[in-house]
């Protein structure tokens, strides 16, 4: 007898999928299932989606991404478009800035322009503009709200998107919710194997276990953990409000995030930026900074973020990156910012982006191993799902009780 069968046996419940975490890569697995006319539960420890994906700047960076990210990014813009039409949250389709304050920065943004400009066509985002739109210096500051003078130039992203994470991540769940899906929110899941979820509110009978539960894979598959170098990346952010001349009319990105995200080290360019911001500021690498600011509606400003990297991250937020956090906005924007919340986020890293494995049969692992998960989780969910359920002729909870 499975392991399965017995908890029918014993009176368990069962689905066709359970979904371990309530993250956007859970979110994306849940979406993926009940778009194929599955069962499906969610299991969250916590009593609020209130993770990593909510604790960021809720920008979509599609065109930053190569390789695996790039592939998943495209999928995800997708999704979060048709989420935002059915699911009914805000969703700003201005497309990221990028402000070169050195003809370095300058000269890496023209190599992306001309490597993106040559991808052939399935490898593009759907759309007849360029993905990367080059912006005289005087047209960067008009859009970003910066003094006259502060760039060189800048580019403008147009297929990336923004979201507000806080309102974001509980919409997408109401709207799972009313297509049928099952939320357990404050269950702990203690052992997943074949067909079987044990939780703290009891077993769980399932055809195919998703565990999306980020850097507490840890927790659940320790040595799976530590074979992939999965470790634990703290960062620190800020909520600040400013009195700026006019909106950022979408996510700014600086030259700190040209050394970080995989399109921008793609390019031959990226070493060199890399080397002089060091040399410049060697408390800003440090922090692992990526200087990036993204607006809300309500007109406060995300301002972040810093990078601290272990097996455990302490809680404990030291003032050095919070200091330069707020220098750096008032020197980019010539504004003293006023500070109206700060927290800690904290998700897994590995040297791959992606872990996605399967753990014993019908259970897959999907963790989004760097801070890219809200521009490539629902991609990378609807990609690993998604082509499993496809493989399936018949419903899942059917055919494991054949």
């Amino acid at each position: 007898m499975s392991a399965r069968e017995a908890s029918a046996g014993a009176g368990a419940d069962a689905f066709d999928v359970v979904v371990v975490g309530a993250g956007i890569v859970g979110l994306g697995a849940a979406l993926a299932a009940v778009d194929r006319g599955r069962s499906v539960v969610v299991v969250e420890r916590s009593a609020a989606i209130a993770g990593a994906s909510i604790r960021n700047f809720g920008h979509l960076c599609f065109t930053p991404q190569a390789g695996q990210a790039r592939e998943y990014a495209l999928a995800t813009r997708e999704i979060w478009l048709r989420l935002a039409r059915e699911a009914g949250f805000w969703i700003d389709d201005a497309g990221t800035l990028v402000a070169a304050r050195h003809e370095d920065e300058l000269g890496l943004l023209r190599e992306l322009a001309e490597q993106r400009a040559a991808l052939a066509e399935g490898e593009r985002p759907r759309g007849d503009r360029a993905e990367v739109e080059l912006l005289t210096a005087a047209e960067i500051e008009r859009r970003a709200a910066l003094p006259a003078g502060t760039t060189v130039g800048g580019a403008l992203l147009p297929y990336d998107l923004q979201v507000d994470p806080r309102r974001t991540a509980a919409a997408v769940r109401s709207y799972l919710e009313r297509r049928g899906v099952e939320f357990r929110m404050r269950t702990n899941v203690a052992r997943v194997e074949s067909g079987l979820v044990e939780t703290s509110r009891g077993p769980i009978g399932a055809g195919l276990v998703v565990l999306a539960v980020n850097h507490d894979i840890d927790h659940l598959y320790p040595q799976l953990a530590e074979r992939r170098g999965v470790v634990r990346c703290g960062l620190d952010m800020l909520r600040v409000r400013a009195d700026l001349p006019g909106r950022l009319t979408g996510p700014l990105l600086t030259g700190w995030s040209l050394i970080r995200y995989s399109g921008f080290t793609g390019a031959p360019a990226s070493a060199a930026v890399r080397e002089r911001l060091h040399s410049e500021r060697p408390d800003l690498a440090a922090l692992d900074l990526n200087q990036m600011y993204t607006q809300l509606p309500d007109g406060s400003f995300i301002v972040g973020d810093s990078h601290w990297k272990g097996e455990a991250i302490e809680p404990f937020q030291s003032e050095v990156a919070a200091n330069a956090f707020l220098d750096e906005f008032e020197h980019l924007f010539g504004a003293a910012p006023e500070v109206v919340e700060r927290w800690q986020g904290v998700y897994a890293t590995a040297p791959e982006e992606f872990l996605v494995e399967e753990g014993e049969p019908g259970v897959l692992i999907t963790v989004v191993t760097t801070g890219i998960g809200m521009t490539t989780g629902l991609g990378l969910a609807e990609h690993a799902v998604g082509s499993r359920l496809d493989a399936s002729t018949i419903p899942l909870r059917e055919s494991a009780e054949r």
